[in-house]
């Protein structure tokens, strides 16, 4: 199917599926012998923020698959560098199938989510919270791509060449 006859959400589950390969990507790229760095005291450290990454993506499946989203889970990242790629793996799979049986009905349909404190709620369509959480997750990759770098690891071309991966 050409991208002018694409609905929202075949495209939606199309770019689901390259950001996270691009993502896998830099994950992959990232020294595990410094899983523990962090740039500032206040910063997550690498793990962390993969593993956060890695919820991103099952996020995805909990929005595909119910109708709201009333608190920020409670997580603790697994304790090595390769359990959170192997949960980014994993996660993705997961949400990415139920992404793929969604209905465009359901994909369009009212959601609700925390959306401040106190408990703040506001209804949504589902297809805008998906988009919001995936432009969440390429905040969190762009991040990341420091991360890399200060660990010392080279960087992948994301959106286009990256110092260590220069167009040829």
């Amino acid at each position: 199917m050409d991208q002018q006859t694409m609905t929202e959400r075949g495209m939606y589950v199309m770019g689901f599926e390259r950001e996270y390969q691009t993502t896998l990507r830099v994950l992959k790229a990232y020294p595990a012998d410094k899983a523990e760095l962090k740039p500032a005291e206040r910063s997550k450290s690498a793990r962390e923020l993969g593993f956060l990454l890695a919820m991103g993506q099952a996020v995805a499946g909990v929005v595909a698959t119910q109708n709201e989203i009333l608190a920020a889970p409670d997580f603790k990242a697994p304790p090595t560098w390769a359990e959170v790629i192997g949960a980014f793996e994993h996660m993705h799979a997961d949400s990415l199938a139920k992404l793929q049986r969604m209905t465009e009905q359901e994909f369009n349909a009212p959601f609700r989510m925390l959306v401040g404190p106190g408990g703040k709620t506001e209804q949504m369509r589902r297809a805008d919270v998906l988009w919001f959480f995936a432009m969440d997750q390429v905040h969190h990759r762009g991040q990341f791509s420091v991360y890399l770098r200060i660990a010392g690891g080279k960087v992948p071309g994301i959106y286009g060449p990256s110092a260590d991966e220069p167009w040829a």
